[in-house]
């Protein structure tokens, strides 16, 4: 039998974070969702607000948090474009005063804490596919640099703190990740090419459609963050987090006007400054230290998609 845990997730009611609690509830925990609610929605963890092991509260990380637990992930910031670039320097004080706040409270109370990293750190990459040991290809002062630097600065942070204060850190590159609670209006391709088949409206691609990027479901992520938080603590990480099978933007919309039965036309503009031309993990380190690699399809995964998003359009809510 397992150990009981008392666990913190930040960011508890966004995409990952609601995930991320309903598995630590399954795997018999207590769970402590923080969420502010920029990005994160109450509706995302509704189905868990009956479960007596589950508490919420309304909380921004850039402030102290009091409570005593074993174990934080630490997930708070918003992380697509559209919401990063809206209040950059809310963004850059999530993740480095948030980060700060819960390594406080980590050394506090003596628990173990795993930061949400992401790929972003390797800004435009100069090496594909990117491992752990590369150091990046990041501009300091652009549109991106909120999040991308502000990322940095929080593993430089939490790399700090293990070194000065022996605190037991896990550090996650998380590549890009899709699933069921993804905001709609996000900007995210996923997200973005889904709602518009179903509506079919035109497919909005950026530049010509051949930049790659890999899609990692979100399942197989949320089963990497509970096997590397379960890792003997000489193992901090950094480590990719992703899928390593590559598709060309354009096949992806093409796959989901196949798979929603569309009538959308692609559409294309300019773009955007910094947008990385190629995004894929090489999961080598993952593979090794946590003996994990993704097993859902893109074709699976992408169903399962966008059966959420049919409900949420047959839906009240108002997203769109």
């Amino acid at each position: 039998m397992h150990l009981k845990k008392r666990i913190l997730v930040t960011g508890g009611a966004g995409f990952l974070g609601s995930h991320l609690c309903a598995r630590l509830l399954k795997d018999g925990h207590d769970v402590i969702c923080v969420d502010n609610f920029f990005t994160g929605a109450k509706d995302n963890v509704i189905a868990l607000l009956d479960n007596p092991h589950f508490e919420i509260m309304r909380h921004d990380v850039t402030f102290s948090l009091y409570v005593e637990v074993d174990e934080i992930y630490n997930l708070a910031c918003p992380a697509s474009p559209v919401h990063y670039q809206h209040d950059p320097v809310q963004t850059t004080k999530t993740s480095v005063h948030g980060a700060i706040n819960m390594l406080g409270l980590a050394k506090r109370v003596k628990a173990k804490i795993f930061q949400a990293s992401t790929s972003e750190v390797y800004g435009d990459p100069q090496i594909h596919p990117q491992t752990e040991s590369y150091w990046g290809h990041v501009n300091p002062i652009g549109f991106r640099s909120c999040y991308d630097e502000g990322k940095r600065c929080a593993e430089t942070l939490f790399f700090d703190y293990r070194r000065q204060h022996s605190l037991r850190i896990k550090v996650a590159r998380i590549f890009n990740t899709y699933g069921p609670n993804m905001h709609p209006n996000d900007g995210r391709v996923v997200s973005n090419f889904i709602v518009q088949a179903l509506q079919d409206k035109p497919i909005t691609i950026y530049g010509d459609g051949s930049q790659s990027r890999s899609f990692c479901y979100v399942d197989d992520l949320i089963e990497a963050f509970v096997r590397l938080m379960d890792t003997e603590d000489d193992f901090t990480g950094p480590v990719n987090l992703g899928n390593p099978h590559e598709f060309t933007i354009k096949e992806l919309a093409e796959k989901i006007i196949i798979l929603t039965g569309s009538r959308s036309k692609l559409t294309f503009k300019p773009l955007p400054v910094d947008d990385p031309i190629q995004r894929q993990p090489d999961i080598t380190l993952a593979r090794e230290k946590i003996g994990w690699e993704p097993k859902i399809e893109l074709e699976q995964g992408l169903k399962s998609t966008i059966g959420y998003f049919e409900n949420l359009l047959k839906s009240d809510i108002c997203f769109f």
